[in-house]
């Protein structure tokens, strides 16, 4: 049974988000971030949401995660309306984002101890004190900070880029949520340590069943670890399909230009002797 065959967790139907702005004359007018997008993430799957910077993929990301209202169209969880009356505490426990930027995401002033337990706390007010430090380690070890014991007293500063990204990643983990919303979770970091952290991501969705939306440019990186990939341009959906058939017949002119844009070895020639 492949991804698509299994239910949809969670859903945008047509969602439009606006902004007030002004024009070249300093007039007030509605900008348009997002034009009537539609994408669905099944149980289970990881789906790359693909453009450039400026192309509406993060304003999608937040209005899945109910930090923006969409201005039309409507967002659904297990197939019902994600509206003002949804409990927002509930609906965080269901779906977490993690943020690009791994060094503001953290609050540098606190131990990963009191960050992870913050979490675990507000979201199983019923555990003990042993249960949550027992939690805490838990997490660490399942993004491969090992020993944890290592991690769990020391401060965001003390840690690499890909070590505060994978303790971000165990904060959205430590609400057993179905959904993560990854916002460029890697374009921050080293190049060596991104691969890390995509097996990381890939591993997480195979181990817990998570359903993962992959937002970035690179088209490459997403190739590597989405089952589907969607393309974004302008704010509005151009192009999806199965990351494969897409990478080897893309329909539209962007995507087309995003994977000449990729690096590609088989295109570089030899030097000459």
């Amino acid at each position: 049974m492949t991804a698509t065959d299994r239910p949809v967790v969670l859903a945008a139907d047509q969602v439009t988000i606006t902004f007030d702005g002004r024009d070249d004359r300093g007039r007030r007018t509605a900008v348009r971030a997002c034009d009537r997008v539609s994408l669905d993430l099944h149980a289970g799957e990881i789906v790359a949401l693909v453009g450039e910077s400026g192309s509406g993929k993060t304003t999608i990301a937040r209005a899945l995660a109910r930090i923006l209202t969409p201005s039309e169209g409507e967002i659904r969880f297990r197939g019902e309306p994600v509206t003002k009356h949804t409990k927002r505490l509930a609906y965080a426990k269901e779906v977490q984002m993690v943020y690009q930027d791994p060094f503001a995401s953290l609050n540098s002033l606190k131990t990963i101890r009191h960050i992870l337990g913050r979490v675990v706390r507000i979201h199983h007010p019923k555990l003990s004190g042993r249960q949550v430090e027992t939690r805490i380690h838990e997490l660490l070890e399942l993004v491969a900070l090992t020993p944890s014991r290592d991690y769990i007293d020391r401060f965001p500063t003390s840690l690499s880029g890909g070590q505060r990204q994978r303790v971000s990643i165990a904060r959205a983990l430590a609400v057993d949520p179905s959904v993560i919303l990854a916002d460029e979770p890697t374009s921050m970091l080293d190049v060596s340590i991104r691969l890390d952290v995509l097996n990381l991501l890939d591993r997480i969705r195979r181990e817990k069943d998570v359903s993962i939306l992959y937002i970035t440019h690179d088209i490459a990186s997403a190739r590597y670890v989405s089952d589907r990939m969607c393309v974004m341009y302008h704010g509005e959906m151009v192009e999806a399909g199965e990351t494969e058939q897409l990478i080897d017949d893309p329909k539209h002119p962007y995507t087309r230009l995003l994977l000449d844009a990729a690096p590609d070895p088989s295109r570089v020639k030899p030097a000459s002797a």
